[in-house]
């Protein structure tokens, strides 16, 4: 099977941006009323304190799909036999670097983003919870990346830290906030990652998601709409590929 090919047109551009990121950065905990909720529902490693940097976790790069593609829930789930399996939407807003990038300042730093665009950290809860080596595998299933549906390039963004995010499911909202609530900014998040791991062209971060994260089933349709750049529309299968 190839690697899936990925285009998604730039706001305002001639050319598609085909995406191939050496990394996905993600973070957790980046909203205040997550927090709780996450607590509610036993996330691994988790405290209701405030985190004092940012959480950091990664996703494979071939979990990412595009608009209008299926997020597929996994079949090796039904062999754990798990009382009540869940997989959860999370929508947040994601940022594409355009410049490599190490120990960047952050009254500097986005200055290294290429755009932003939606993303939906689709999450394995019984698995993100019951791995000892932490949240990867339940994080990074094939599909587990929904992205799209357009880049909006860094300059047209008047303030990533004034975008309204919302998700809906079946048509009903059950995300609603605004980046304003993250607990730490961009140019902070981009800042930290770079102090960690030198950031190139086409990696991308993605920032967090506010409350309201549930779950997804067999026949569902997720919707993740940031102000400025558009609306991501997944369905969702329960049908395994192979």
């Amino acid at each position: 099977m190839s690697r899936p090919q990925i285009s998604l047109p730039v706001v305002g551009g001639s050319k598609p941006y085909e995406i191939a990121p050496s990394k996905i950065i993600a973070l957790g905990l980046n909203y205040r009323d997550h927090i709780a909720e996450s607590v509610s529902v036993r996330v691994q490693g988790l405290s209701p304190d405030e985190p004092s940097e940012p959480v950091l976790f990664p996703k494979l790069p071939s979990c990412l799909i595009g608009p209008g593609q299926t997020i597929e829930l996994p079949g090796i789930v039904a062999a754990y036999r798990f009382d009540e399996p869940r997989t959860d939407y999370e929508a947040e807003l994601a940022l594409v670097i355009g410049t490599e990038c190490s120990w960047v300042d952050e009254d500097r730093a986005l200055e290294c983003v290429f755009g932003y665009t939606c993303m939906n950290d689709v999450s394995q809860r019984n698995i993100q919870n019951g791995d000892r080596s932490g949240w990867f595998r339940g994080k990074s299933f094939d599909t587990f990346g929904p992205i799209g549906p357009a880049i909006l390039p860094a300059g047209q963004m008047p303030d990533p830290q004034a975008a309204g995010i919302e998700c809906r499911l079946n048509g009903k909202t059950v995300q609603s906030s605004n980046t304003a609530h993250m607990i730490f900014p961009v140019r902070t998040i981009i800042s930290f990652i770079s102090r960690n791991f030198t950031l190139y062209p086409g990696d991308i971060i993605l920032t967090g998601t506010p409350s309201g994260v549930g779950p997804i089933h067999d026949g569902d349709v997720v919707e993740v709409e940031i102000e400025g750049i558009g609306t991501l529309r997944n369905p969702v299968s329960a049908s395994p590929r192979r």
